[in-house]
Order: structure tokens, then C-alpha cells, then sequence
């Protein structure tokens, strides 16, 4: 079927607001972050293809997100990945054809029972289709990181790098980012999505989908830190986490049980470790 491209959802939409500021109200345009949800299909060979998670999602490198999230939640492998593509069924409507992605898998992919279900999640929330605690605690991890990792100083400096690169936060201030450094600073990719933990699967999937290994020195956050972020840092391999909120409880004491250097309140002026 022929798909007018033209329809896809950009990443930021316009509005009209009226700023009261002054003694006067003065109407302008502004934008606001696009949110949509995108539901992931999984197929594997001689299977028709499964959903296995719904969330609601900022438009912009969907297969990214699609495969991160695949891989982090450990239903696939780099190497496991065939093919991440829109779906073209038939009885999708003109609004749904750019918020399903299906992605093949190589071999038998048989979902655990927590996305065998219509699993959803909101843009807040990694963990909303979990069945409990215990089952999200329960990491994948990949070897743990045994290369550099960044120094304070360095530490210090990745939240201005990465703001640098927020080219949504600067249009419409309603967006998470996150990045993937190396130990000495440098921002290997950054991604933007109105979900933090959708902005981590993103980063992730870049890398797996350039055939590079998703396992970096460095994890960088525009926000707070909760466990499910440690979670998907835990299951890529990586280093250490940066970001310019708090960690949880829950997410400080999964960082030291993962060898991830957990660093918080991050900015310019200083940076507090939880290691």
C-alpha cells in the first residue's frame, strides 16, 4: 500500500498562548512537544507479529526506540535484529501508520508473560506493564563495564554538553534528553522523547542500530534517576550514570549491586557521587 509520508507527526507542534507577564496579555506563538503512543510488534520466525509494549512516546527515531527498548528489556540481541520497520497492515488507519513499529527477530522470541498481554506505558513510567516489584528488579545485566570511567571533573561538564544538544528542550522546555559519553567527556549520541526512560531506549537502539556496542563509559540524564533507568544502564553494560536530579533509594542501591558509578545534583559548580 502507498503511505503519504507527509502525514508523520513532527516532534514539536504549534499553538497559540497567551503570556500574562505584564500589565498587558500578549498573544504569541509557542510550540509544544508532540506526544503520541507507538506500540511495539514482535515478530519472530514462523510467529505473526505480537505486541509487546505501548508507550506513549515524542515522534522521531521510533526503530531506535523500538530496538533499545527490545534490547533492554532483554526479548532481543544486537545480533538478533533483522529488520525495525512501520507496519503496513491494511486496517491501520492514516493516524496509526507511523505509531506501529514491528520488529523481527531472528530465531524463535517466545515474550514473557509480563508482554504477552496489552502491555502500556505512559511517558512517565518505565515500568507500568511490569507484574511486580520483584519481576522489574530483576536486571539482565550485560558484563559490566571494565573500561574508563569519567572523573569528576569530567562529570561536571556533561550536563552543559548535553543541554548543548537539546534542540526540543530549547523550542518547547517539555522534554527529556539523555546521552551516552565516553570518559572523557565526549557525547557519543544524544536523544530527546517527552518519556526519560523512551530518551534512554533511544540512545541505546542508535547504537545498536549502527552496529555499535550500546555498553559506554558514561549514561547522561537531563533528570532524575529512578531504578528503571539503572535497570536499562545495567542491562546495556554501562558505566556509570550522570544526571542533574536526585537517584532514588531504589536506584542508588541497584547502581552498587551493578558496579554503576551513580553521580546526582550534577552541574557546572559540583556533582554528589552515591557510589
Amino acid at each position: 500500500m502507498t503511505t503519504d509520508r507527509t502525514r508523520r507527526p513532527g516532534p514539536s507542534v504549534r499553538t497559540r498562548v497567551v503570556e500574562h507577564a505584564g500589565p498587558d496579555p500578549v498573544s504569541r506563538e509557542d510550540r509544544l512537544i508532540t506526544e503520541e503512543p507507538l506500540e511495539i510488534r514482535v515478530r519472530a520466525a514462523g510467529v505473526e507479529p505480537r505486541r509487546a509494549w505501548v508507550t506513549m512516546r515524542t515522534p522521531g527515531h521510533d526503530f531506535e526506540l523500538a530496538a533499545g527498548w527490545l534490547v533492554n528489556e532483554g526479548l532481543a540481541t544486537q545480533d538478533g535484529l533483522v529488520q525495525v520497520a512501520y507496519c503496513t497492515d491494511a486496517d491501520l488507519t492514516p493516524e496509526q501508520e507511523f505509531n506501529v513499529v514491528t520488529v523481527t527477530l531472528a530465531g524463535g522470541a517466545e515474550l514473557p508473560h509480563r508482554h504477552v498481554a496489552a502491555s502500556a506505558g505512559s511517558s512517565a513510567c518505565g515500568v507500568c506493564g511490569k507484574d511486580s516489584v520483584s519481576e522489574a528488579l530483576a536486571t539482565r545485566p550485560a558484563a559490566r563495564w571494565s573500561g574508563d570511567r569519567p572523573a569528576a571533573d569530567v562529570v561536571r561538564r556533561l550536563p552543559d554538553a548535553l543541554r548543548e544538544r537539546q534542540k526540543l528542550f530549547a523550542r518547547t522546555g517539555g522534554v527529556h534528553a539523555a546521552g551516552l559519553a565516553d570518559a572523557d567527556g565526549t557525547l557519543l549520541v544524544v536523544r530527546e522523547d517527552v518519556g526519560r526512560h523512551n530518551a534512554v531506549d533511544k540512545v541505546v537502539g542508535a547504537r545498536v542500530l549502527a552496529g555499535e556496542p550500546p555498553a559506554s563509559a558514561c549514561l547522561v540524564l537531563s533528570g532524575r534517576v529512578g531504578f528503571e533507568l539503572v535497570q536499562k544502564a545495567a542491562a546495556s553494560g554501562i558505566g556509570s550514570i550522570v544526571a542533574v536530579g536526585a537517584p532514588t533509594s531504589l536506584a542508588a542501591a541497584l547502581a552498587r549491586e551493578a558496579g554503576i558509578d551513580l553521580w546526582g545534583f550534577t552541574s557546572g559548580r559540583r556533582t554528589v557521587s552515591y557510589s
